[in-house]
């Protein structure tokens, strides 16, 4: 069976919601549902829902915040209450969305296409949120200028103009650029809202690479995608969710 996550603040849109998709979508089952964007992306790791239904006015973080965090992972839909100039900005950006309050047939249409993309995997959507972000009024996010690493009683300070690569395991992410590795605590998945998307590509659930410092891109003899940076001799692997991003390959 098909799952979905419900965000919004308000309690009365959640549950009018669930039982709009009730109605639509009889099989479709709601594995959870969050108060704002922060517990949206923490509910979607835990839940792993193939649907997520955000509304773009939360507190904290926002629906198009937690969109970049969840749509790896699930097919996005957002519900908003923006007047028409904002729905145009969605429409041309070809992202989903439901206009508050949620009308049976568009709600139709809606589960209409979702059926149809179940069977695919979730778009990268970050370029296209950052772009809505500024049509709907949104500021440029500050993006982080520096990492910092403490390291036996001394702090290192890193211009994140110089790394090369973020990878993380378990506990740690390695920060890596031509003259250093240091160990930080900070996430891939925090990383990912404080770079600039522009200059750093994920490329797996744990890395993400300088685009301008891609030297070459190649598949091994299982056929899977590695890149190799300016700088550094390692290969990092590119996992299927973001080959699209070396389509020519």
């Amino acid at each position: 069976m098909p799952t979905a996550l419900i965000a919004d603040d308000e309690r009365l849109m959640r549950e009018q919601l669930r039982s709009a998709l009730a109605r639509a979508w009889p099989e479709l089952q709601i594995v959870a549902e969050a108060r704002n964007g922060d517990e949206a992306v923490s509910l979607c790791e835990t839940h792993r829902p193939d649907i997520a239904f955000l509304d773009i006015r939360m507190p904290g973080r926002s629906g198009l915040e937690a969109a970049r965090d969840i749509s790896e992972q699930a097919h996005v839909v957002f519900v908003t209450a923006y007047d028409q100039h904002a729905v145009e900005a969605f429409e041309k950006g070809a992202l989903d969305y439901l206009l508050k309050p949620v009308e049976a047939a568009r709600l139709d249409r809606c589960v209409a296409r979702l059926r149809q993309q179940l069977e695919a995997t979730p778009p990268d959507l970050n370029q296209m949120l950052l772009r809505l972000g500024r049509q709907l009024g949104g500021r440029t996010p500050d993006y982080l200028q520096h990492v910092q690493a403490g390291s036996g009683g001394v702090i290192h300070v890193i211009p994140v103009s110089e790394v090369l690569f973020f990878t993380s395991d378990e506990k740690y992410t390695r920060v890596c650029s031509g003259r250093q590795e240091v160990l930080i605590r900070k996430p891939i998945r925090e990383l990912v809202n404080e770079l600039d998307p522009a200059l750093f590509w994920q490329i797996h659930r744990a890395t993400l690479v300088r685009a301008d410092a891609i030297e070459r891109v190649r598949r091994d003899d299982r056929g899977q995608l590695r890149v190799k940076l300016r700088g550094s001799d390692e290969e990092l692997e590119v996992s299927r969710s973001f080959s699209h991003l070396f389509r020519q390959m």
